[in-house]
């Protein structure tokens, strides 16, 4: 089976010499919910970025061989440069950012429609013509994420909670079988963060999407994502189950940032599973 994603020896180095990512190399199965973790700058985003071929890696030398990313057995790039095909790609992945990226001014069901973009004819896409059966479609996504009664309602009158589900509604329009979230909750309260990974939780075990998840939550990180990979300098420095995560670890890979913004809010009665809250105890002391 063609793995979901695919990336070896991948590196970016940015305009100022430093190293973005350095000779990343991982592997992801389809059906998998991985979360990535990692210190402020660690290459976090990054990496998601270029997953979805939003940016190009290093040129073969330049300064040094920039690697190759691949999604479902197909090429997004090879040594900085795209592939041809990438917008058949990009079709295939999901994105949710922490800005929600919704046009406010459009009605909640109209941002969420736009998921299908992809499979219409070019002059629907132009003048966002929608069918009734696509906006049936983003009906039940709505519906599924919990939010039925905002479709009419313009973007940006929604909370941040109701305007991160919208945007996980547009990836299931979209027919995603990879979703990235860069961040999603990070500016979310508990509860809101709550029902966001549990939303992603679902997809990924009710309709076997790949999810890879971007987390400054460590105990999010662990409560939801059976794999965790860690980042740190752009250098990947952990790779395994949360359940293997041990104190010692999580300060290596946070150092002097291992603090309450990082360790979330394990304190939580529906936190982290018990057999896992030692090492968030440990990491603390």
């Amino acid at each position: 089976m063609s793995r979901a994603i695919e990336v070896v020896e991948y590196t970016k180095t940015f305009g100022s010499g430093r190293r973005g990512l350095d000779g990343v190399s991982l592997a992801v199965a389809p059906g998998e919910m991985v979360a990535l973790i990692g210190a402020s700058g660690s290459g976090k985003s990054t990496l998601l970025r270029h997953v979805a071929g939003l940016a190009v890696g290093d040129r073969r030398g330049q300064p040094a061989d920039g690697g190759s990313i691949s999604v479902m057995g197909a090429p997004v790039q090879r040594h900085g440069r795209l592939a041809r095909d990438i917008r058949t790609r990009r079709a295939g992945i999901g994105l949710v950012f922490q800005q929600f990226n919704l046009v406010d001014r459009l009605p909640v069901l109209t941002n969420v429609m736009i998921g299908g973009l992809a499979r219409m004819p070019v002059w629907r896409s132009l003048v966002r013509w929608f069918t009734r059966a696509e906006q049936d479609a983003a009906l039940r996504a709505l519906a599924r994420v919990g939010i039925p009664d905002c479709a009419w309602q313009r973007a940006a009158t929604l909370s941040g909670g109701q305007q991160q589900r919208a945007a996980i509604a547009r990836t299931l329009v979209q027919r995603a079988s990879i979703v990235l979230a860069d961040e999603p909750i990070a500016s979310l309260d508990p509860e809101s963060s709550r029902r966001i990974m549990e939303i992603l939780r679902s997809m990924n075990q009710e309709d076997g999407i790949t999810v890879v998840v971007s987390l400054h939550q460590v105990d999010y990180a662990l409560k939801y994502c059976p794999r965790v990979v860690a980042l740190k300098a752009g250098r990947l420095v952990y790779d395994g189950p949360s359940i293997a995560l041990t104190p010692g670890l999580l300060r290596e890979i946070y150092g002097a940032e291992l603090d309450a913004a990082e360790l979330g809010r394990a304190a939580q009665p529906d936190g982290v599973p018990a057999e896992l809250r030692p090492a968030l105890a440990g990491a603390r002391s």
